[in-house]
């Protein structure tokens, strides 16, 4: 087995824009998970990891592997190809077409045994990373079939229509010793810092509460201010006292985010009796997440108090924080040294991966390049052509360096 292989990043971009036109819209892509585009890029992608001599496995939920000869331990290397209902051209795409070619030119090579991966609906179109959490084993089967879409679909009628797939046929997670994913950063860090190369130390842990004021309905024109129990002006007064304080726990890549809110009875005339609402936080740090929790309490119970309001919460989603494989980022570190020099960091993710459900079964790291203006989840959504084989060209010298420790 060779020491090194070298990744070809023009074919990189050759595929990634054949994978583009499939669910083209204008300068994005629409290809939700099980629509018909969705089908017909993994097909695509099965067709050509059987071109570069892969053994291609998909399994029950429609994940894409495809395997190096034999059955030597692996590095597996992916990201997902569904998007969102307006979605980018390379989010996911390009963890995608990254791991066909690290595990293509290293085969042709005579490289490490490298496999390639795309997970079927990480963007959440019937649940949230479903296909890396049932490969991982923390969802059944049975488990995933109940999750519906917005129209009422479920996943089990949804993915009953295979055509051009093979036959179901499972992956062992056992095969693989680590899994590493390239990625569009989805934010503005990197860009304007003028970097090249996000190493991800650690994926974002994330709270998320659902939680009412409840006031006093009343008529808009004829009720006082001063006698008036807003619960909506309870809910501003919350978001801005929460910016001053979560602000002095925070780290740069702190976020916190009232993202939904549902007024009753909504109407121009009438005072709001009740505010139903969403809060959520992301950090790095379980200790930070606590105590960012305690000031939302805090702070939620202070501002019913003096609005005269009552302030309730229904319970907290929460999913920790993940820490990447030190070996891994040591090897992304110094390949990024060597080939991005004075033009990359070590960062948090501030969004979810499929690499956090990994992590439960194998080391794990992430590789971020950078996304023009911070933009994704949009038409809009593009990296340089540079930095994208740039990333190709880290995550190969990164993954030879990682090989060699694996013996």
């Amino acid at each position: 087995m060779a020491a090194t292989f070298i990744a070809d990043s023009k074919r990189l971009l050759r595929d990634l824009d054949a994978l583009r036109e499939i669910g083209r819209v204008s300068t994005g892509v629409v290809r939700p998970a099980f629509s018909e585009a969705d089908i017909d890029a993994r097909a695509w992608l099965v067709h050509r990891m059987e071109e570069a001599g892969l053994e291609v496995s998909v399994d029950a939920l429609g994940n894409v592997f495809g395997l190096p000869p034999g059955n030597a331990p692996a590095l597996l290397v992916g990201s997902h190809s569904d998007t969102q209902p307006e979605g980018g051209w390379l989010d996911g795409a390009y963890g995608v077409i990254a791991g066909l070619e690290l595990a293509r030119a290293s085969l042709e090579q005579g490289g490490p045994p490298i496999a390639c991966v795309s997970f079927q609906d990480e963007e959440g179109r019937f649940g949230n990373l479903i296909g890396s959490r049932y490969w991982t084993g923390a969802l059944s089967l049975e488990e995933a079939d109940l999750g519906c879409d917005d129209d009422g679909l479920s996943l089990a009628q949804a993915r009953v229509s295979r055509d051009r797939l093979p036959a179901p046929r499972a992956v062992s997670p056992e095969r693989f010793h680590g899994f590493l994913e390239l990625h569009i950063e989805q934010g503005g860090l990197l860009d304007l810092a003028g970097e090249q190369i996000g190493v991800v130390g650690a994926i974002v842990g994330i709270r998320t509460e659902r939680m009412r004021f409840t006031g006093e309905q009343n008529h808009a024109g004829t009720t006082l201010m001063h006698l008036r129990r807003d619960a909506f002006q309870g809910l501003v007064t919350l978001a801005t006292r929460l910016n001053e304080r979560l602000a002095e726990e925070a780290t740069p890549a702190t976020v916190w985010t009232i993202g939904r809110v549902d007024l009753q009875p909504n109407a121009n005339s009438v005072v709001p009796g009740r505010a139903d609402f969403t809060l959520q936080w992301r950090d790095g740090e379980e200790a930070r997440l606590d105590q960012m929790r305690d000031i939302i309490y805090a702070t939620a119970e202070e501002v019913a108090a003096e609005k005269k309001l009552t302030w309730e919460r229904f319970g907290c989603d929460s999913l920790p924080p993940t820490l990447s494989d030190p070996g891994l980022v040591a090897a992304l570190s110094q390949a990024a040294g060597e080939l991005a020099p004075g033009k990359w960091r070590v960062m948090t993710s501030g969004a979810l991966h499929d690499a956090a459900n990994l992590s439960e079964r194998m080391p794990m790291a992430m590789l971020f390049v950078p996304s023009i203006a911070g933009i994704s989840h949009s038409f809009a959504e593009d990296t340089a052509r540079a930095d994208l084989e740039l990333g190709l060209h880290v995550a190969a010298e990164a993954i030879c360096r990682y090989c060699r420790t694996q013996g």
